[in-house]
């Protein structure tokens, strides 16, 4: 599944992450990150992975195309 830019958006919110947070968990630069979600730049496979990958472990989970798109959540607590 690819990662589209509303997505790295919305996970950083459920998280409350900065994009500087988000770089530091990714080791993706900053800027490739603003450059990204605005729709400037579309990152290499492995940057994108890189991202998604950092996101899944702080607890998000993508949601794949189901007829009315592509979404975030984020993963229950386990009790």
């Amino acid at each position: 599944m690819e990662l589209s830019p509303a997505q790295c958006r919305a996970a950083r919110a459920l998280l409350d992450w900065s994009q500087a947070q988000l770089s530091a968990a990714s080791k993706v630069a900053t800027k490739t990150l603003a450059d990204f979600e605005r729709g400037n730049r579309t990152p290499y496979d492995r940057t994108l992975a890189d991202i998604r990958v950092a996101l899944e472990a702080a607890g998000v989970i993508f949601v794949d195309e189901n007829g009315e798109g592509p979404g975030v959540r984020l993963r229950k607590e386990s009790k």
